[in-house]
């Protein structure tokens, strides 16, 4: 995109999109973890990429939107493994 000549967006893509998402991570960052180590941020950003593809704008109720997270748990196992270790 080249904002110095008025081009804001391409199709259905545009600036909004990436400020969006941002503004719901940054928002999720100060509000609910406080931190994030280098270490764990691609599991930071693949929660708040599943919460901004399936909000309330785009036609997810609390309903589906549950039903699409459940479907990630599919073929996976919790175990407990003691304290956890940074």
């Amino acid at each position: 995109m080249r904002h110095n000549h008025g081009e804001y967006g391409r199709g259905e893509v545009h600036t909004n999109t990436v400020e969006g998402f941002y503004s719901i991570f940054k928002r999720g960052m100060k509000g609910v973890y406080q931190h994030c180590s280098e270490k764990h941020l691609h599991r930071y950003l693949a929660e708040f990429d599943f919460r901004y593809s399936n909000r309330a704008a785009v036609g997810f109720g609390d309903g589906p939107r549950t039903d699409e997270a459940l479907k990630g748990i599919v073929g996976k196992r919790l175990t407990y493994g003691g304290p956890a270790r940074y």
